[in-house]
């Protein structure tokens, strides 16, 4: 702990429990894929870009390990300054400018009331200090104020539908390596502050809240479903499959029990890899080829089959098939689901049956069908370099999909305790 403010009670206090240290892990596992990404893609202000990427890097780790609410609220923020940059001055369209404003702002404006609370809460109770707050009892009135306060912030983060209109604008014109980081660990943060912060400091107005946190995630999980399977765009149609599994994530939460709980975690950790490997096939699409509408590619197998073999992979990958990582976090948090409504676990399990449609679509459309000469001239396979960054997500997707006992054995005291 380390004293950072002239006020007695608000220190730079940082800890870590079996909940914050996966993804911390997370984290450090995907920064480095991003910055051997960007190493080959990025031609211009390359130290710059690095320097960007640390930053991107090391805040999310102190977030995931802040035990402080002021804390908590300045780093989510600072992580918003490297990506504004990243999606700014690398970004791949014209449209790159409004992407990165759309982004910044929506996330900045929820964040205010969540400032407001954590103000209101230290000048009542004191403090900032978590580890204080879990043991103060707040009325339900003033808990349900500062819980809607805390939501604010979060579902823009989540995305929750209708706050979720920045994200597929800031994937689609973010590089490869930025939506690597938007998709694997920011939108982590949201459902992190969610479990680490709203549910054990304020149990009562969760519980109130709850049906009207499973309603806005059905929506969301249906509702990106349908839409993706409309979209042309080859980083969009990725970029919107995020919506729904985030939602999935925050369906476990709230359903209240360990099984909801542990099943949340586990599928935030496999979203890392599993949402942002189908970005790396598609900025690998786009290095070659310069355009990511998808009716101008067919029968890749034929020409890039090594390309295709990896895509094939992580597409079941995406849609929860069972043997891969986000099979055992969606089960866990169906099962948890059902014993609190079963209505809201039959929903998002149709969710699930909407993402294999839009998944195996994309992947008919871009692999299989009629080879286009006529708009795809030059071809080549993927590189030793570009196999090399996709063998550690294959690892750990197959490492948690056949045997995930190693991951809820570190969760299961800090999930009992919350």
């Amino acid at each position: 702990t380390i004293r950072w403010l002239p006020y007695p009670n608000i220190n730079f206090y940082i800890g870590i429990d079996g909940i914050s240290l996966f993804f911390v892990i997370l984290t450090t596992f995907l920064t480095p894929i991003c910055i051997l990404v960007g190493l080959h893609s990025v031609k211009s202000y390359k130290k710059e870009y690095m320097i960007s990427f640390f930053i991107c890097e090391s805040f999310p780790i102190a977030v995931s390990r802040s035990l402080d609410l002021l804390i908590f609220y300045v780093f989510p923020e600072s992580v918003l300054i490297p990506m504004f940059i990243i999606i700014g001055v690398w970004g791949s369209r014209q449209r790159k400018i409004k992407a990165a404003y759309q982004f910044f702002l929506y996330t900045l404006m929820g964040s205010l009331f969540m400032l407001l609370a954590i103000l209101f809460i230290f000048f009542q109770t004191g403090t900032t200090d978590l580890q204080i707050l879990l043991t103060t009892e707040f009325s339900e009135r003033r808990q349900i104020l500062l819980w809607i306060a805390f939501f604010a912030s979060f579902s823009v983060k989540v995305p929750m539908v209708p706050v979720h209109i920045w994200l597929p604008e800031a994937h689609v014109e973010a590089p490869t390596a930025g939506s690597v980081i938007s998709a694997g660990i920011l939108s982590k943060l949201g459902t992190y502050g969610f479990l680490r912060f709203s549910i054990p400091m304020f149990p009562e107005a969760t519980l109130y809240f709850t049906p009207f946190i499973y309603a806005p995630s059905v929506i969301a999980i249906i509702y990106t479903s349908l839409t993706t399977i409309r979209q042309i765009d080859l980083k969009k149609i990725i970029a919107y499959s995020p919506v729904a599994h985030m939602n999935f994530v925050t369906i476990g939460m709230f359903s209240l029990n360990i099984q909801g709980i542990e099943g949340s975690i586990l599928l935030m950790l496999s979203h890392g890899p599993v949402s942002s490997a189908p970005f790396l096939c598609a900025g690998a699409l786009y290095d070659r080829h310069k355009t990511r509408i998808v009716k101008y590619y067919g029968g890749l197998v034929s020409t890039m089959p090594i390309f295709s073999t990896i895509f094939l992979f992580f597409t079941p990958a995406n849609m929860s098939l069972p043997g891969t990582s986000s099979f055992i976090g969606e089960f866990l948090i169906l099962v948890g689901a059902i014993q609190r409504n079963s209505l809201v676990a039959a929903l998002a399990a149709l969710g699930m049956i909407l993402g294999a449609a839009y998944s195996l679509w994309l992947y008919n459309r871009v692999v299989f069908g009629n080879f286009k000469p006529n708009f795809l001239l030059k071809f080549s396979d993927l590189n030793r370099r570009e196999v090399l960054i996709f063998l550690p997500f294959i690892a750990g997707v197959i490492w948690m999909g056949v045997y995930p006992e190693v991951f809820p054995e570190c969760m299961h005291t800090s999930v009992s305790n919350l």
